[in-house]
């Protein structure tokens, strides 16, 4: 299901935090109202929040419960750096309408099985509960209407160094500074696990997340791995909307979260509609495109690079891409103006091509086509009849013995 590229401004404001609130791209009125330099609509920030809000307005046309995937841009006013855009794509999925824990495994295994799928390696699941977090604030003595704020800065934790957080704790977030101090060296302890869940056992909230938490590693581990997936004290999510367990999805050679969710039963309710409980979680496109390189020797090289040695025989060649692409190997045909075939076979190797497809006057005379392995330089000649059958077959045989 889609939603549109902008939304009311009030829709989003209020939804992201202090921070978050400031990174919304604002439309300002337009015709008769442009002269009073305000705004009334923004670009969407995320895929979650105008889902709550299609729910709120429309909910009772959808079935329960009821489950969505998107994919499109979301903007953020933000500085452009490694893996930080203004413009970006989430794919985001939900389920709205389920209070179950097993929802929120749904979740987190539907996005680990894409990751998989597209050949990311090495990542990690880090788990908390904004329940676990409100526990905490209360054990550690924060006032509970500087908890918003100081979560936000606990947020910062997997950017700036402890001692930092602990000084905007104090200095923005108006925190005593032993309350901070005592904050943060226990979340960023080698045993802070421990000392969470010893801590927590004081309070009706920290027990509550330590349930959920508990629950989210029993459901998904099976699936995700035991040993990809954990309790991490230091995972905050600073969006307002989270009311349950929050997760993100780390890995090596990327700053920040490659996918990243949690529980928001709040926010459906929040923009006007029932109180509907409700999960998700989204994967950023660009960041695990910059994590997957360029390819080489791997699942993602082209399979199949097509030369065109004579004019007259051109749309042979197109036929035998055509054919190979229904077969499901990556195919490309030159389109330069050169017909020398050192020239395309070059093209083919910077291409990356496992293999190039040679079709000569002597290939035509005999019904078949000349099949180059690029690695090895190898030439065998096939009947046209059994390309696909035999490209395929070497293809195969490729990556099992990788």
């Amino acid at each position: 299901m889609q939603t549109p590229a902008f939304e009311r401004l009030e829709t989003l404001t209020g939804k992201y935090g202090d921070e978050g609130d400031k990174l919304i791209f604002k439309i300002l009125r337009r015709g008769e109202h442009e002269a009073t330099g305000e705004a009334d609509l923004a670009l969407r920030y995320d895929m979650t929040v105008p889902l709550a809000r299609v729910v709120a307005n429309h909910g009772s046309r959808l079935p329960s419960p009821y489950k969505r995937y998107a994919m499109g841009p979301v903007w953020r006013a933000d500085r452009p750096g490694k893996g930080r855009f203004r413009e970006f794509a989430q794919c985001d999925v939900d389920v709205v309408g389920s209070a179950s824990p097993l929802a929120d495994a749904e979740v987190v295994c539907a996005l680990t099985d894409a990751l998989d799928a597209v050949g990311v390696r090495g990542y990690r699941v880090l788990v908390n509960s904004r329940r676990a977090l409100s526990g905490l604030l209360e054990v550690y003595g924060v006032p509970a209407e500087l908890g918003g704020g100081v979560l936000i800065t606990l947020d910062k934790l997997d950017k700036l160094a402890p001692e930092q957080v602990a000084a905007e704790l104090v200095e923005a977030r108006s925190l005593a500074s032993g309350i901070a101090e005592a904050l943060v060296g226990d979340l960023t302890a080698a045993d802070a696990v421990e000392r969470m869940r010893t801590v927590l056992e004081d309070s009706e909230a920290g027990r509550a997340g330590l349930a959920e938490i508990g629950r989210l590693l029993r459901f998904a581990s099976p699936k995700v791995g035991a040993e990809r997936i954990a309790f991490t004290p230091s995972l905050v999510r600073g969006l307002d909307y989270y009311t349950g367990v929050i997760f993100e999805v780390v890995a090596e050679g990327m700053p920040g979260s490659i996918a990243s969710g949690g529980r928001y039963d709040g926010l459906i309710s929040a923009l006007g509609g029932p109180d509907v409980p409700a999960c998700g979680g989204s994967l950023g496109v660009e960041r695990i495109i910059g994590l997957l390189g360029d390819g080489e020797g791997g699942a993602h090289r082209l399979d199949v690079a097509v030369t065109v040695i004579a004019e007259d025989a051109a749309s042979e060649v197109m036929g035998f891409a055509a054919r190979l692409r229904d077969a499901g190997l990556r195919t490309e045909v030159y389109l330069g103006g050169s017909r020398k075939l050192a020239k395309q076979l070059k093209w083919a190797a910077d291409r990356g091509a496992r293999f190039a497809l040679i079709y000569g006057a002597s290939d035509r005379e005999a019904g078949a086509v000349t099949v180059r392995d690029m690695d090895s330089g190898e030439q065998a000649q096939v009947a046209v009849d059994g390309l696909e059958a035999y490209l395929s077959e070497r293809r195969a045989a490729f990556h099992s013995a990788r």
